[in-house]
């Protein structure tokens, strides 16, 4: 695959689209093509964060663990067109969670601490990347947070009565 072609998937890419020529070029520079067999596991919760990735094909499963490894939940999947890890912009860039290949999966591969001094060097490259990081962040959240509200779908709203507090003489 050459270059123009690498370029136009970034491009074309969901997370990136809309940037300008000359930030496609820096990202460029900075990324390659790569994939993941099933159940690979891509990074390690705790390790460096150094990189992050545009899914092309396939899905990458998150996985949170506790610090002594015990217990681990699935905290969400990117499928095509997701972009994995942020953890490269936000001190100590350390990943928060572990990521593995739940199938096989294609990616576009960039070397963000390469792209984090070509953000220093062009604030309007690191704006733009932010404004995008930012972005997938809040969807992250909300997504989480619909989870967790389906994961408590047998508790009532805030303030509201449900039969455990009337076992534990918490019901009004």
């Amino acid at each position: 695959m050459n270059s123009g072609d690498l370029k136009d998937a970034i491009a074309a890419a969901p997370f990136l689209q809309g940037m300008s020529p000359r930030h496609v070029e820096i990202l460029a520079s900075c990324a390659c093509r790569t994939h993941f067999n099933e159940g690979q596991v891509i990074f390690r919760q705790g390790e460096t964060a150094n990189r992050f990735y545009l899914i092309e094909e396939g899905a990458v499963e998150l996985v949170a663990a506790t610090k002594l490894g015990e217990r681990r939940i699935v905290a969400g999947s990117i499928g095509p067109g997701g972009v994995l890890g942020w953890s490269w912009l936000f001190p100590p860039y350390e990943w928060q969670f572990t990521a593995r290949a739940s199938s096989e999966t294609s990616a576009i591969f960039f070397y963000a601490t390469v792209l984090r001094e070509h953000c220093e060097a062009d604030p309007s490259l690191g704006f733009e990347l932010f404004k995008r990081m930012a972005a997938e962040m809040v969807k992250r959240l909300q997504s989480a947070r619909t989870r967790l509200l389906e994961s408590c779908s047998g508790f009532s709203p805030i303030g509201g009565e449900h039969a455990i507090g009337a076992d534990l003489g918490l019901a009004k």
